[in-house]
């Protein structure tokens, strides 16, 4: 039986803040992703899972401008839908966006690495920790906001002076620093240095430094790596928080399938840079595709007769 678009089993069909579009990266003559579309939805959690060497780390690098795709294209949207005009007028006036107030798209595949999180909103996390170690807690997130900062110094000058803009726009910094410092149980470790935390600490610090540049999507490159099955849990119920609180959309990396499966609305899967599936949880968890991927079973039959043994 299929599932009706207005379903909101399928709501990242009818209401997308980001469209992936034939895209497609090749390194010489080795294609990482081959004509690869999916979307997510406006607060949806969306996982993007594969074996090893699948691509997915790939496609984060073409989502963030870390790469520019060889082909395809890659929308995000802001405001209240269809944006039909505006992409269209993006699209063939040659522009990196189109933008109406709050409203407006961007074309992620012509915009440089450094206004991606700034004007479209999109923040990420690294497979390998990317923080600051010599820095503290504190001032790992305070750079996060680094934009804003500058702009409220006039570029330095504010700053030094202490002008009253700057002075109110570094106590907002702040206060957005530490309130992510305790939804992450960190406060107690602003003023160490950010290189002293735990593994675990660490993901979590660079979770909430993403999330202090205000991101409409967070994509997550395998945050529950190496985590404990306690920090798992506490993971899981930030990533909700980040959903349900704040409205922010999230596409994760992930092979931890308990983290995948628990919290997923939409899974997207990979397998040699070409998707295979692409649906609910439990629509995955059950496709002989992926299960044929996972595994490394040849013949899709078998892979059928592992669905009905678990099934039975």
């Amino acid at each position: 039986m299929t599932t009706p678009l207005n379903s909101p089993a399928q709501r990242w069909l009818d209401t997308p803040l980001l469209s992936v579009e034939h895209l497609t990266m090749r390194f010489g003559g080795i294609v990482a992703v081959d004509d690869l579309s999916f979307q997510v939805g406006r607060g949806d959690i969306t996982a993007l899972i594969g074996p090893n060497g699948a691509g997915k780390t790939t496609v984060f690098n073409c989502l963030t401008g870390f790469y520019k795709p060889s082909e395809g294209r890659i929308v995000m949207r802001h405001g209240p839908g269809p944006h039909d005009a505006a992409l269209a007028a993006a699209h063939s006036g040659g522009l990196r966006h189109s933008k109406d107030g709050d409203s407006g798209v961007f074309l992620l595949e012509r915009m440089p690495d450094f206004e991606i999180p700034r004007q479209a909103g999109v923040a990420r996390t690294f497979q390998n920790i990317r923080l600051f170690g010599g820095m503290t807690v504190l001032e790992n997130l305070l750079v996060a906001q680094h934009n804003g900062l500058m702009v409220a110094s006039g570029y330095t000058l504010g700053g030094i002076l202490g002008l009253p803009g700057y002075r109110r726009a570094e106590k907002k910094a702040i206060d957005r620093a530490v309130y992510w410092l305790e939804q992450t149980a960190l406060l107690d470790r602003a003023d160490d240095p950010a290189g002293d935390l735990s593994y675990g600490a660490q993901r979590r610090l660079e979770i909430a430094r993403a999330m202090c540049t205000g991101p409409k999507l967070l994509c997550l490159d395998e945050p529950a790596a190496g985590l404990n099955p306690r920090e798992s849990a506490e993971l899981n119920r930030l990533i909700r928080t980040i959903r349900d609180e704040h409205g922010t959309s999230v596409l994760l990396i992930e092979h931890d399938m308990g983290v995948v499966m628990e919290i997923s609305d939409h899974v997207v899967v990979l397998d040699y840079g070409v998707k295979i599936a692409d649906g609910s949880a439990e629509t995955v968890r059950n496709d002989p595709k992926v299960i044929a991927a996972y595994l490394g079973v040849e013949d899709e039959a078998e892979a059928e007769d592992i669905v009905e043994g678990v099934a039975s």
